[in-house]
């Protein structure tokens, strides 16, 4: 896997990408102790790379996933810390090979060293899932990022705006240009068990209409066409929340842009 690294460029610059976006989610606050998980889909960096899977690992999966069948992905390490992703990927990051039936998994460590024991995010049900459902519709996102966004999951304790519409208003109200960015708006997934079929069936959903999906209590899913895009999404979302905030912390209601305001933006930024 080191000659690998040297030899394709490509796949250094998405490694070197994850590994940015890990530092800006541990400096934010974003992953604590072993919070978040990023997955990519490199299947077209790697064509050819790996013709012998015979003595990786093979692991089986929840569910089958055909529609990802032979794909390569890049994800991060189950109970593995951002800050350390950040400095020593090779050591917190892998790669896997989904299976011709889509039931299971080849390992592809990036450190030789750690090939017994890593393995990919506890998530990565919900991952596939997603990965899968792109794959169906045939878009061209390649990257899912999962954290602890602090002002989101905040705004999800506040009983009286708990719904899809009134989080929306929140978020495209603070400021202007969060409608250029994120015209869907986002998704909102009820709270739900962690890792459980319920919860990624409810985010697919949500996934269906939006690419910023918010986890009651609990965090953000976002998903995008590069690493770096995809974590500025949930930033722009998560600065709204932070205005919010602000304002009802320095003791007045904060205003937000009117109906008629949102509205002629939408008219700019087509949903």
């Amino acid at each position: 896997m080191k000659g690998l690294l040297k030899q394709n460029k490509k796949l250094k610059d998405i490694i070197s990408q994850v590994t940015e976006v890990a530092q800006y989610l541990w400096e934010k606050g974003w992953a604590e102790h072993i919070a978040g998980n990023i997955s990519v889909n490199i299947d077209d960096l790697m064509d050819g790379e790996f013709q012998d899977d015979a003595n990786c690992p093979i692991l089986s999966l929840p569910d089958s996933y055909p529609d990802l069948s032979n794909k390569y992905f890049l994800v991060t390490g189950t109970g593995r810390r951002m800050c350390d992703l950040a400095r020593w990927p090779k050591r917190n990051a892998l790669i896997i090979k989904i299976s011709e039936d889509g039931g299971s998994y080849h390992i592809f460590t990036l450190n030789k060293k750690d090939e017994p024991e890593l393995k990919p995010t506890s998530e990565l049900a919900t991952h596939l899932s997603i990965h899968q459902q792109i794959a169906k519709r045939g878009s061209n996102e390649k990257v899912i990022i999962h954290t602890h966004a602090t002002e989101l999951i905040a705004l999800t304790h506040c009983q009286e705006i708990k719904s899809k519409q009134l989080i929306n208003n929140i978020i495209w109200g603070m400021h202007p240009e969060v409608m250029a960015f994120i015209p869907k708006g986002i998704g909102f997934v009820p709270y739900t068990i962690p890792g459980s079929v319920e919860i990624a069936m409810n985010t697919l959903d949500e996934f269906k209409d939006h690419d910023v999906v918010l986890w009651e209590k609990h965090g953000v899913f976002a998903i995008g066409e590069n690493v770096i895009d995809t974590f500025d999404s949930i930033e722009i979302v998560s600065k709204s929340a932070k205005i919010w905030f602000m304002c009802k912390q320095s003791g007045f209601e904060p205003e937000g842009l009117t109906k008629e305001q949102i509205n002629e933006l939408k008219k700019n930024y087509t949903l």
